[in-house]
């Protein structure tokens, strides 16, 4: 069974959708402003589009067919928030069209979360 899971999160790395492949330009590398994320990640029985498990976050961006689904997204939801995650939905038309906005988001809650996993020294905070 989780060999399945793993299989099919490598799938879903290569074949993510516009939106998908849009954010993860953003996210990747720990280009804002060094918080790690990864994407099409396992959790239990889960696979999440975008995790940083440093914040606890959990970033889903969700498409058309999910507007069919919402009674499932909001117990999944439900679920990774009683494992101790904040999980954030964006439709993909959102990140497409105004990924800034998503972006600080994003920011503003692995902030509020957790501590910078690169903190300045004392010297050097302003």
């Amino acid at each position: 069974m989780k060999r399945l899971h793993v299989d099919r999160a490598r799938g879903l790395r290569h074949s993510m959708t516009d939106a998908e492949h849009l954010l993860w330009r953003y996210l990747r590398n720990r280009q804002l402003l060094g918080w790690k994320f990864r994407r099409q990640h396992e959790i239990d029985r889960y696979i999440i589009d975008f995790v940083c498990t440093e914040a606890g976050l959990i970033v889903e961006l969700d498409g058309g067919q999910h507007a069919e689904r919402m009674a499932s997204d909001a117990d999944r939801t439900r679920r990774l928030e009683a494992m101790g995650y904040r999980v954030l939905r964006f439709w993909n038309n959102d990140v497409l069209t105004n990924s800034e906005a998503v972006l600080e988001v994003i920011l503003e809650a692995v902030a509020s979360a957790a501590p910078h996993p690169s903190p300045l020294p004392k010297g050097e905070r302003g």
